[in-house]
């Protein structure tokens, strides 16, 4: 085994399959182990420390619950490859990256030298859910153009995202086609006439549904962040609702709040 790992201490009373996942995660804290790089194999690391099979998976399973690793079925254990995106609350949405023709996920994951690419792209127009139809101030008989889709870095999915708009600002319009083109959907609303003001973002930390863990692979025990963010135009308007699911060991929420 290439990889240098200590031996077990016999005296203290934490657990064997602890001691070893800490050696393990020390070693991707350390960079020992890098991103994408394959972890000592089962047989490896049961001839080094001397121990049933069941003990090293139950090391092995501490570090995917912790999302430091994941498992692919016959080829092994790997380090988890995907950069952390930090999240600026205050910078993501600047006009500048629109202007440049970036819209928020294109600009973050480059900057932490990422290759964004977007997927499962699907397109509707229908009746909003209740609390969209309340955010976005629409009477009972108004409907909303759906964008929902997927966001990956590197080949793997981080992000699901499902947009709202007034279907009477979007029908017809390049949002409504499955690429919105440079800077996105709200680079399209200001072209439209909605110059944005701000966005209200609320956030939550929970448990995936069984659906989000398919679709964002996640590793077992790993949380999402949900957030919900409204889009208000400079004549007050909501002009978007979008609700996003993250997975919460591919970002850093970053902010910056006045002190005045």
């Amino acid at each position: 085994m290439t990889l240098a790992l200590p031996g077990l201490d016999p005296v203290t009373d934490r657990p064997v399959f602890k001691q070893i996942a800490d050696h393990l995660r020390d070693a991707i804290e350390q960079s020992r182990l890098e991103p994408g790089e394959k972890v000592p194999s089962e047989a490896k690391l049961m001839a080094h420390y001397g121990v049933a099979r069941m003990t090293i998976r139950n090391a092995l399973q501490i570090l995917q619950t912790e999302g430091l690793t994941v498992a692919e079925h016959g080829r092994g254990v790997f380090v988890r490859s995907r950069p952390q995106v930090r999240r600026l609350a205050s910078d993501r949405f600047a006009r500048r990256h629109r202007e440049q023709g970036k819209a928020a996920f294109i600009a973050e994951t480059e900057g932490v030298g990422g290759k964004p690419t977007v997927d499962s792209i699907q397109i509707s127009e229908t009746e909003p859910p209740a609390d969209v139809a309340q955010r976005l101030g629409l009477g009972e008989r108004d409907k909303v153009l759906v964008r929902s889709r997927r966001y990956l870095i590197n080949g793997h999915p981080v992000e699901t995202a499902v947009s709202y708009l007034p279907a009477s600002i979007a029908r017809g319009t390049r949002i409504a086609e499955p690429d919105t083109g440079p800077g996105g959907i709200y680079a399209r609303l200001e072209e439209m006439g909605h110059p944005l003001d701000h966005f209200d973002e609320e956030v939550r930390s929970r448990m995936p549904m069984r659906e989000e863990v398919k679709a964002l692979k996640l590793a077992p025990g790993t949380p999402v962040f949900h957030l919900v963010r409204t889009a208000y135009a400079e004549d007050g308007r909501a002009v978007e609702v979008c609700d996003t699911v993250m997975s919460s060991d591919a970002y850093v929420l970053s902010y910056q709040l006045p002190a005045q």
